[in-house]
């Protein structure tokens, strides 16, 4: 069982760096190159058209948004409750490349899950924090996020006593097995799970076929709401990170649930 668990973390990797949405650009313009080298010109224009018409679309659109709001609208952030036992938050927030070779905690663009998971934290002063995310790197060395993220946490001024660091999960269902495993939380306890928006509904049926009940906390949103949407970054970069994530996002929610990670296609709260 650990060696197929090992070989969907190794395939989900490679096959994440395969489908990127500017490295099929990328392959599908080099194709067309060849193709006019080898004096197929007509299947060499055709190729290279379809790549910069799709660069085009990723750079000046709303795809990207209108992926991603799909994501963020699926699981609304709940009325909290009076009492909370616990606070979970995914890792995801810690860039561990710097981290490591700089020796300092550094956050990435999802650094919302570890701040709102302070401000839950002091509105809940008797609840327990759980982080939860180990090395997620296949090709070199890495440090577990939950170093970095627990010196983030210790600084802000959580007590020491109420953190809790669970260190060998690398992707979201072993973030809900393992979290159960050392939480044993117990039946009419209420755990809040923090993460962001886009990636919610993939935690959520993660936790739930882990048989851990959990109410959903989204933070860190991509996309504004109502119209807005429609109106792409001024900053292409932005739209191309949006289609990118988006469509992570979706193949791994596929994933799962064809692997039986998740307990729907597209959970929902």
């Amino acid at each position: 069982m650990e060696g197929v668990v090992s070989m969907f973390f190794v395939l989900s990797k490679l096959l994440w760096f395969l489908v990127q949405p500017l490295v099929v650009i990328l392959l599908i313009l080099a194709a067309g190159l060849l193709a006019s080298a080898f004096s197929f010109t007509r299947l060499g224009l055709a190729l290279s058209g379809c790549a910069l018409a799709m660069l085009a679309i990723v750079i000046l659109s709303p795809l990207g948004l209108l992926m991603m709001g799909a994501l963020e609208n699926r699981v609304p952030r709940p009325e909290l409750p009076q009492n909370v036992a616990g606070i979970i938050v995914l890792g995801g927030s810690i860039d561990t490349r710097i981290a490591r070779t700089r020796e300092e905690p550094e956050m990435n663009d999802a650094g919302d899950r570890l701040t709102a998971t302070m401000a839950l934290a002091r509105r809940y002063p008797q609840a327990r924090v759980v982080f939860t995310g180990g090395s997620a790197a296949v090709f070199e060395d890495d440090i577990p996020e939950s170093g970095p993220a627990g010196e983030i946490f210790l600084s802000l001024g959580l007590a020491p006593e109420r953190l809790m660091l669970e260190e060998e999960s690398r992707n979201t269902y072993e973030n809900a097995v393992f979290t159960r495993r050392i939480v044993e939380p117990q039946p009419g306890e209420v755990w809040l799970l923090v993460t962001s928006a886009f990636h919610m509904p993939r935690s959520i049926g993660c936790f739930r076929q882990a048989g851990f009940d959990v109410v959903p906390f989204p933070v860190d949103y991509r996309t504004p709401a109502g119209s807005a949407i429609w109106r792409p970054s001024a900053a292409s970069i932005r739209n191309v990170e949006k289609v990118h994530f988006a469509i992570r996002e979706y193949i791994g929610l596929f994933a799962y649930w064809m692997t039986g990670r998740t307990d729907a296609l597209f959970p929902s709260a």
